[in-house]
C-alpha cells in the first residue's frame, strides 16, 4: 500500500524508523547498516526529508543526529499513516474492544526501534485477559497484514517499548 505511494525503499524505511516513534534518532553510518543500505542513499533521503522539515538535525561527538521534527504540521497525520501501514491502530483497537482488562498496550522488539522486519512484538499488560481471544486475533491480523505477529503477555527484559494504550488507572500509579 504505503510502498506503492512511496516508490523509494530508503524513504520508506527512513519514514517508518522516525515516525514510529518521536524519540527513534539515527546517524548515517548507523541507519546505513541498519538498513544494510548505501551510505549515500541514505544520505540523499536524509538531506530530502530535512530540506521538507520532516526531520531535524543536531551535532552530537562529531556525528550528524536525525530525528522526526514533531513540530512539523503533518508529523501526526505522517505518524498516523506509518501505524495504518504497519498495523499498530488495526491490532490496539481490536484489543481493547473485546480482550479483558487492559491496562498498557506496548510495542516492542524490531517496530520499537524503527525497523521494519515483518515481525511485530506487542505486549499486554493487565488482568483477566482473554488470552485465546488475543492470540487469535494476532492470526487473523497476522493474515491481513501479511507480518508475523508474536503478543507477549509478561513484561520481558525490553530494550525499548512504545505505549500505544495506557489505561487512566495505570497513569495515575505513576
Amino acid at each position: 500500500m504505503l510502498d506503492s505511494l512511496i516508490t523509494s525503499k530508503t524513504r520508506l524505511k527512513l519514514l517508518i524508523k522516525f515516525f514510529v516513534s518521536a524519540g527513534n534518532q539515527g546517524h548515517l553510518r548507523g541507519l546505513a547498516d541498519e538498513f544494510q543500505e548505501s551510505t549515500n542513499s541514505i544520505r540523499k533521503e536524509l538531506n530530502q526529508l530535512s530540506e521538507a522539515g520532516f526531520l531535524e538535525k543536531s551535532t552530537s561527538k562529531n556525528k550528524i543526529l536525525y530525528k522526526a521534527n514533531t513540530e512539523h504540521s503533518l508529523f501526526g497525520p505522517l505518524q498516523k499513516l506509518i501505524h495504518a501501514y504497519l498495523g499498530i491502530d488495526e491490532i490496539v483497537e481490536k484489543i481493547l474492544q473485546k480482550a479483558g482488562d487492559i491496562q498498557e498496550v506496548s510495542l516492542i522488539g524490531d517496530y520499537a526501534e524503527g525497523v521494519d522486519s515483518g515481525k511485530i512484538d506487542v505486549l499486554i499488560l493487565g488482568e483477566n485477559i482473554k488470552q485465546a481471544y488475543l492470540l487469535q486475533l494476532a492470526d487473523k491480523v497476522e493474515k491481513k497484514l501479511g507480518k508475523n505477529i508474536k503478543i507477549h503477555f509478561k513484561t520481558l527484559d525490553i530494550r525499548r517499548k512504545i505505549v500505544l494504550f495506557e489505561s487512566s488507572e495505570k497513569q495515575k500509579n505513576k
